[in-house]
């Protein structure tokens, strides 16, 4: 499966972009999603989870309760709304997708395709 990454851009702290992340080329439903981030000189850090069905998510910590992760399965396309930014959100966010659908997933490694990323800068 190929994915795409969309949405990304500069916004000021406070506020908000909705990232999308477009699969061609694979049955969508047959891949649990996910987002991860990486900022310079940092390592890959999960940011978010959905299952194959959009009923199990998981969110990390430092975004719970600003950003939220959905599937549309129908367009076979994955979102990350993102409201509240803080300046410690920039960096490069990632989609990716991975065959195991029996459990939630926040490593790296557990996901098998990503896409190219996209930059998301707040500013302060």
């Amino acid at each position: 499966v190929q994915l795409q990454a969309s949405g990304g851009g500069l916004v000021q702290a406070g506020g908000s972009l909705r990232l999308s992340c477009a699969a061609s080329g694979g049955i969508f439903s047959n891949y649990a999603m996910g987002w991860f981030r990486q900022a310079p000189g940092k390592e890959r850090e999960f940011v978010a989870f959905v299952s194959w069905s959009g009923g199990a998510l998981k969110h990390a910590d430092s975004v719970k309760g600003r950003f939220t992760i959905s599937r549309d399965n129908a367009k076979n396309t994955m979102y990350l709304q993102m409201n509240s930014l803080k300046p410690e959100d920039t960096a490069v966010y990632y989609c990716a997708a991975a065959r195991v659908l029996t459990r939630v997933l926040v490593n790296s490694g557990e996901y098998d395709y990503w896409g190219q990323g996209t930059q998301v800068t707040v500013s302060s």
